[in-house]
């Protein structure tokens, strides 16, 4: 088999950890993956899928740790979602003569100059670059990417992941009363426009809010939710997201610069309408008045016009919605299409 070395920056199990996993477990009939990841669960969670793991230390120490890869095979693919992997991959299979697939992972993220800027000078290694969404590859290409080395293949979810995913009961009754929010509570992630929305919009005081996450704005937003949103209840970490989005009737997605948004293909599993922005890779999940629904990107009075307009849409309509994204997450985000882009990219790299 060959061996697949997959470097990552963190060892949190957030969607880019997640979507690593999956595609490992897609190509695990042909490659044999060995993780690198700072340490988190994310080694725990690996090991449990029977995947080796190594906790990255330093940079010479990862150096040295995947040598033997490229000294002991004949051939080798890397994937990462940090530059530096990129890097040390690049260097040992010039030494050592091996042919290498060597792809870098782009996720995006809040910070341009770090999430996008620094990936242009991988140029000059030949390294293959994926972008986890058209709104990514756009970023990348404004940033001075190599469009004839940069693919996109959108992320996915496994068919066992879908499978097991806990569902909403078919709707019975028209509208939405119950919105959840799964986020993290970062200024960019634009939570305060519900509140903004809300404070325009007296009647949606009967809608309830449920909010997922934590983060710098968290002790902010609380307390302006207590003083005039008492239907907003932020409720931190909870360890069964997945069960609690299946409680809902609707996912609420906020941010404008999202690169992709996997928790927004969860709540198509769960058989939960889904509301985002018209922008990012968020807005591009979405086919707008079929598989979801969208609000223009950071205008509260639009926001709260489309929560008015959910509040009393028909249960066939939102039947009808919940069905076509489930085709949806079953055809272009299924784990298939995903894989094999993956598959025919690391092959045309190590032809």
């Amino acid at each position: 088999m060959t061996p697949l070395l997959y470097s990552l920056h963190s060892g949190n199990l957030y969607g880019t950890e997640r979507m690593a996993l999956a595609t490992a477990l897609g190509l695990r009939d042909e490659f044999e993956t060995t993780f690198v990841a700072p340490e988190g669960p994310f080694h725990a969670e690996a090991s449990r899928l029977g995947f080796r793991t190594i906790v990255f230390k330093t940079p010479l120490r990862f150096a040295a740790d995947i040598r033997q890869f490229f000294a002991n095979s004949p051939r080798t693919a890397a994937a990462g979602t940090r530059a530096l992997p990129t890097l040390a991959a690049a260097l040992w299979s010039r030494v050592y003569r091996r042919p290498c697939a060597n792809i870098q992972v782009v996720h995006g993220g809040t910070e341009e100059r770090l999430s996008y800027g620094r990936k242009r000078w991988l140029n000059r290694l030949g390294t293959k670059q994926v972008a986890v969404s058209n709104y990514v590859r756009e970023r990348m290409l404004f940033h001075g990417a190599d469009p004839a080395a940069l693919s996109v293949i959108e992320n996915f979810l496994t068919p066992e992941r879908v499978d097991s995913s806990p569902r909403r009961e078919p709707f019975q009754k028209s509208g939405i009363r119950k919105i959840v929010i799964v986020s993290r509570l970062d200024p960019i992630k634009r939570i305060d426009l519900l509140l903004d929305a809300l404070d325009l919009t007296p009647a949606l005081q009967n809608v309830q809010f449920e909010i997922y996450g934590t983060g710098e704005d968290e002790q902010l937003l609380r307390s302006r939710a207590l003083a005039r949103n008492p239907n907003v209840h932020f409720l931190g970490y909870h360890p069964d997201i997945p069960f609690r989005v299946s409680q809902s009737d609707l996912l609420l997605h906020l941010c404008p610069e999202e690169p992709f948004g996997l928790a927004i293909l969860e709540a198509m599993a769960a058989h939960v309408p889904v509301l985002v922005p018209n922008s990012g890779g968020a807005g591009a999940i979405i086919d707008p008045g079929k598989t979801g629904f969208h609000f223009r990107a950071n205008d509260a009075f639009d926001l709260a016009f489309q929560l008015q307009y959910l509040q009393y849409l028909p249960k066939e309509t939102l039947t009808k919605t919940v069905e076509a994204a489930t085709r949806s997450l079953r055809t272009r985000f299924s784990a298939n299409c995903g894989i094999a882009h993956y598959r025919k990219l690391i092959h045309k790299c190590l032809a």
